[in-house]
């Protein structure tokens, strides 16, 4: 049987938006240029990594692509 974490690594972009303090579509925006820490891309759907984005949020890094 397999079991899965029950906090999520990954924030959503909306949820990553809320974090941040800014509006959806900057958040897309942002995560489609590379400005938002810690996207990945899969398919067309955006994910954020929780850590890269609480380590930015928290000054604990600079902005980096992809997962710190």
């Amino acid at each position: 049987m397999t079991t899965y974490p029950t906090t999520r690594k990954t924030y959503s972009v909306p949820q990553a938006a809320t974090i941040l303090g800014i509006g959806k579509a900057k958040a897309y925006e942002w995560a489609r240029s590379g400005e938002l820490p810690g996207v990945l891309q899969i398919g067309t759907r955006f994910l954020v990594s929780r850590r890269a984005l609480d380590a930015y949020v928290n000054g604990e890094t600079s902005q980096e692509k992809g997962v710190s």
